[in-house]
């Protein structure tokens, strides 16, 4: 059966680089369009479709009007410096070696020069390399040549056991970048792209839709114009009570609580004493035996990272430091003790709320299922043993102060292996229908116990997404968990926007602390959940993006030093644990805390804030950030 196709675009071979600047790089030939109007120079054939196509009728004309680099372009042959490069031997035919280096001028010429790969392939790398040298508007003319020419253009990740296609990278990368650069003065409108993947193992097959939209001028007068007062807005849609989603009359979605906005600034909040592992209760800590909980009020900061409590370093405790970072809500696990006293002091004394998140399934929780056979959604006494786990849950917390609303899964969409059970442990991929309407049914059942909070998903990705708008309409919200890159979400936004009107939670984004091979790398770090912060506020209601972001979750506040299954949960392992579209190409899982527990001589009390921690304290503490 055909799946639709969902990827993570992973940046393959990185290394450790400094940007280089526009003045770095002058091209020869700069294109004779800043936007190339592709309608001039040749005819597109059944767009929308999987049988689209680009059909070239002047290839003279366009070679002109793209530039140095970009096909059908190829004036790189007289540009002197290419020549310069060629005769000194540094054009690399070892071409994946050239893919963000320090040499970004190098790995443009060598890449626009290389024949022997995919032209899509080779273009994509050709705008990273423009990218690096800082050649914004002609990093953009060729990632839309190879989404506009090579649509079904696929490519392997490093270990060669999966693909990621080049035409909805492109498409992101276009969205990031006129996002990012406002100089540009462009937006990419109506364009779009789906993906339908073929029977595993042959990616050849994958088949490609391509809209190519239009370039319009975008000033940053036309953003300021294209923002708004939300409060002013005529809500035409309300779903909740207390804690609403709200659709407004312009079509955007937010949140608001007690009728007034709310942005969720969230951290995804689960603290684990080094040498425990996932099911260390930190709720139940008081290792002191004096009444008090060890990581909520007795946690201190290492303020020169030397490993001991020096005399002014005094007890903070980890609420305190979520309250001055202007952290508004936390994403807490549900499978574990609650204490409902301690969380409503979070609420109360520092005016942070809580997102319940059920598993719903993944990893065999509440269903009864086995690991090797996982959860099974088309199983009545499975389904039945989760929603009465869930029933229990929302009868004891429903009224509650400090809830803000219920997650339902945590990944549970995640393609499945050849078995047909994915890395969650459920069968949601395989079986899209049947999860869609359990999902509904999960969602119904709190609506009838529980009226004033809304309810949403946990979701991989927009995987599944068009079965959960069919059949999963209770959802109020949808949450999506999404590493795709460093400089945002890309097309994320319009992709659910199409497929679902409902807003959109990110419930989980972030980076590790480690440059894989080299050392930890803070700034790496802070850099990446930046970036996507400011996807996620420029996409929120009232301003000039889609209009559907009510927040995001950042994963994670605390290192987890049992990440690692394959090593001591006393000791932080910086082996990667898989790919990820991080800058160094790879993941740490015991990395990803925005605080570290340091070298470990005192958890779970020790703090060391990461860059990272004191970037988001100043953006979430900004009103003019968007975090209402």
């Amino acid at each position: 059966m055909i799946k639709k196709l969902y990827f993570v675009i992973i940046c393959i071979f990185l290394f450790d680089f400094d940007i280089a600047t526009a003045q770095d790089l002058e091209l020869y030939d700069k294109g004779t369009e800043k936007s190339v109007s592709y309608e001039k120079y040749g005819e597109f054939l059944n767009v929308g479709t999987y049988e689209y196509s680009y059909n070239i009728t002047d290839e003279k004309g366009l070679s002109m009007a793209q530039g140095e680099g970009i096909d059908p372009n190829k004036s790189f042959l007289n540009d002197p410096e290419y020549l310069k490069l060629a005769s000194e031997k540094k054009i690399s035919k070892d071409i994946w070696s050239r893919v963000n280096t320090n040499e970004p001028i190098i790995d443009f010429y060598s890449w626009v020069a290389y024949d022997k790969i995919e032209p899509g392939i080779r273009l994509y790398f050709t705008g990273q390399a423009l990218e690096n040298a800082g050649l914004w508007l002609h990093a953009v003319k060729a990632y839309r040549a190879s989404m506009i020419m090579y649509p079904n253009t696929f490519c392997w990740n490093r270990s060669h056991s999966w693909t990621w296609l080049i035409a909805p990278a492109s498409w992101s990368k276009i969205i990031n970048i006129t996002r990012m650069h406002p100089e540009l003065e462009l937006r990419l409108d109506g364009a779009f792209i789906k993906t339908e993947a073929a029977i595993k193992g042959k990616p050849e097959k994958n088949k490609v839709s391509v809209t190519p939209g239009k370039f319009v001028k975008f000033t940053l007068e036309d953003r300021a114009k294209e923002a708004c007062d939300i409060t002013k807005l005529k809500v035409v849609q309300r779903r909740g009570g207390k804690v609403s989603c709200v659709k407004y009359s312009n079509g955007q979605w937010s949140l608001e609580v007690d009728n007034k906005p709310y942005f969720i600034k969230g951290i995804h909040y689960a603290p684990t004493k080094i040498g425990e592992r996932y099911d260390w209760e930190w709720m139940r800590s008081d290792i002191n035996n004096n009444g008090v909980n060890d990581v909520a009020y007795e946690s201190w900061v290492d303020k020169n990272n030397n490993g001991k409590q020096d005399p002014d370093e005094e007890k903070t405790g980890d609420f305190t430091l979520l309250k001055q970072m202007g952290c508004n809500t936390l994403r807490i696990l549900d499978n574990q003790y609650i204490d409902k006293k301690l969380l409503r002091d979070l609420n109360d004394t520092y005016g942070i709320k809580v997102l319940l998140c059920n598993f719903l399934g993944a990893y065999t929780v509440d269903s009864g299922a086995t690991w090797e056979k996982g959860t099974d959604y088309t199983s009545v006494k499975q389904k039945k043993k989760m929603l009465a786990k869930l029933r229990n849950t929302v009868e004891e917390y429903k009224d509650e102060p400090w809830l803000l609303g219920y997650i339902l899964g945590n990944e549970n969409n995640l393609p499945a292996d050849y078995t047909g059970i994915n890395a969650t442990r459920t069968n949601a991929a395989s079986k899209p229908e049947h999860y869609a309407k359990f999902l509904n049914a999960a969602a119904k059942m709190i609506h009838e116990i529980d009226p004033e909070h809304p309810v949403g998903v946990g979701n991989f990705g927009i995987g599944l997404i068009d079965y959960y708008a069919q059949y999963a309409t209770e959802l109020d919200f949808i949450g999506i968990n999404d590493y795709r890159g460093e400089d945002g979400f890309g097309s994320l936004w319009i992709e659910a926007k199409t497929h679902i009107d409902r807003p959109i939670l990110i419930t989980e984004f972030g980076c590790d602390a480690y440059w894989t091979g080299k050392s930890s790398d803070y700034k790496m770090q802070l850099t990446y959940i930046k970036n996507c912060w400011d996807d996620i506020v420029y996409n929120s209601a009232g301003r000039s993006g889609e209009g559907n972001s009510i927040g995001g979750i950042v994963f994670e506040w605390l290192d987890e030093w049992w990440k690692d299954q394959y090593a001591s949960p006393y000791s932080h392992d910086d082996r990667p644990t898989g790919e990820m579209a991080f800058v160094d190409g790879w993941s740490q899982e015991e990395w990803y805390g925005i605080v570290s527990q340091g070298k470990g001589t005192d958890s779970p009390f020790l703090r060391y804030p990461r860059s990272a921690y004191y970037m988001l304290k100043d953006e979430w503490n900004n009103s003019e950030d968007g975090s209402r």
